[in-house]
């Protein structure tokens, strides 16, 4: 494999959910976008990322954008609990 991401690959739930994670923590610094609620953000960035790889793979219809936004939220739902895991302090009982 020569790429690290592929539109293929950006539509896989795995694709996907990583991919929102890696640019919703790049982006959410920065100006306005420090306003947004991160969830929201994720959603948002989620549904781009489907809707793209959708489009690009030559799949795009009215049935699949649908379910781009349905999917979109287990997508960002994913990524905001991946990333709360990794950074999750652990502590002692």
């Amino acid at each position: 494999m020569n790429d690290f991401f592929t539109w293929t690959i950006l539509a896989t739930y795995a694709g996907a959910t990583l991919a929102t994670t890696l640019v919703t923590q790049l982006l959410k610094g920065i100006g306005f976008i420090d306003r947004i609620p991160t969830r929201i953000f994720s959603y948002v960035i989620a549904l781009i990322i489907l809707l793209a790889a959708t489009f690009f793979t030559g799949a795009l219809t009215w049935d699949t954008a649908a379910l781009c936004v349905v999917n979109a939220v287990v997508v960002s739902l994913a990524a905001n609990g991946a990333f709360d895991a990794v950074t999750a302090k652990h502590t002692n009982d």
